[in-house]
């Protein structure tokens, strides 16, 4: 119950604040937050499957977010940023469906 609270809490922080993307983050934020999406996608699988680790979890969330920015870094330094955006969002976007697809299975044992 205490992360459910958090996330309103940030929410509304968010909300109230309203704070802004340096301009030099701005392309690394909507993967940053494909990757954290992945990480939250595939905890709630672990948490149904009966395997969920708030260690691993916490693991995961920061090192997704941490290579997907490096790689984006690395695509625009080397100037192809936006080819490796697009790959990195096409990865994790196919692993956010295939844990998706598997919560979809379990739920309804289809």
């Amino acid at each position: 119950m205490i992360p459910v609270f958090g996330l309103a809490i940030g929410v509304l922080v968010g909300v109230f604040l309203q704070p802004t993307v340096p301009t030099g983050l701005q392309p690394y934020l909507p993967i940053a937050i494909v990757a954290a999406l992945d990480a939250v996608v595939g905890a709630l699988r672990a948490l149904g499957e009966r395997r969920f680790n708030d260690r691993i979890f916490v693991v995961s969330f920061i090192s997704n977010v941490l290579i997907a920015g490096f790689m984006v870094y690395l695509g625009d330094q080397l100037g192809v940023g936006s080819q490796l955006s697009t790959g990195v969002v096409v990865v994790l976007g196919i692993r956010i469906f295939a844990n998706a697809a598997a919560i979809r299975r379990r739920i309804f044992h289809a």
